[in-house]
């Protein structure tokens, strides 16, 4: 049975508004691909470990991928790994370099739990970053321009010559990001 990860942002969780959109919209719709979101970890080595042994746990069926903000950094490292095909929302660029402000004590936004921001941590979402992208044509990008948290146009330059779907206004959210489910489906699964 194909699989869709969908992969939520940072300090977010799987109970996420687009996360539940997602898994209702292909529950409804094609229910014949098992939705996975995992409750990703802050620290980049331990989510990517996770979704490692995920996606080897599927081997024989088609794994796609829908990634929002740093879940679209993750699904890129995915994508340029394994040859998948994924959907990236408003997805955070390299990182690592924007991670300043987490470091110390913080709480999941959603979970309540806490955890511990180092410099090591950062360090490892450097070390992940791929360099270029090998496999446009397994993408497609959501942008909106009003995205207050990150800048649209690091994406926009960074998934140069993949598929990109860029709106006016909106938000790092994307707003009316629901109206987007049956056009993400139908890229997913065409070869």
């Amino acid at each position: 049975m194909p699989t869709l990860l969908y992969l939520h942002g940072f300090n977010s969780s799987p109970q996420s508004k687009k996360a539940l959109q997602t898994q209702v919209w292909f529950s409804q719709h094609a229910p014949e691909i098992r939705f996975i979101c995992p409750l990703l970890s802050p620290f980049a080595t331990v989510a990517m470990a996770s979704l490692q042994a995920m996606i080897e746990q599927s081997a024989e069926d088609p794994v796609y991928l829908v990634g929002s903000s740093m879940g679209g950094f993750f699904a890129t490292c995915l994508i340029e790994q394994h040859n998948m095909r994924g959907v990236l929302i408003n997805p955070a660029v390299s990182p690592g370099r924007g991670l300043q402000h987490w470091l110390g004590e913080n709480v999941n936004s959603n979970t309540g739990e806490p955890w511990i921001f180092e410099p090591e941590h950062i360090a490892e979402y450097l070390a992940l970053d791929p360099e270029g992208l090998q496999r446009q044509n397994n993408y497609r990008v959501l942008l909106q321009r009003g995205d207050e948290v990150l800048d649209y146009r690091a994406a926009q330059k960074r998934y140069a010559g993949c598929s990109i779907v860029l709106e006016d206004g909106g938000d790092h959210s994307f707003v009316h990001y629901e109206q987007h489910l049956a056009a993400i489906h139908q890229f997913l699964i065409s070869n």
